[in-house]
């Protein structure tokens, strides 16, 4: 029953940044590290944060990418 709880706070909280980090956290396996978790949600924000600039209209196309890549 405490797992089913989690879960669907989990799912309920994913979307504020705190019930982010808490799903971000319980996915950890048993052995990591604070390292590790930092990294995660280092690696989250910096998702977060691309998702939000293509969203406002400040993405590249893909062929914009390549042919600045192939400068």
């Amino acid at each position: 029953m405490r797992k089913a709880a989690t879960a669907r706070r989990s799912r309920a909280g994913a979307k504020t940044a705190k019930g982010k980090v808490l799903a971000a956290v319980e996915k950890l396996p048993a052995g990591a590290t604070i390292e590790d978790a930092i990294e995660r949600l280092v690696l989250l924000a910096k998702i977060d944060r691309g998702l939000a600039e293509v969203d406002s209209g400040k993405g590249v196309d893909h062929s914009e990418a390549k042919r600045r890549l192939l400068q």
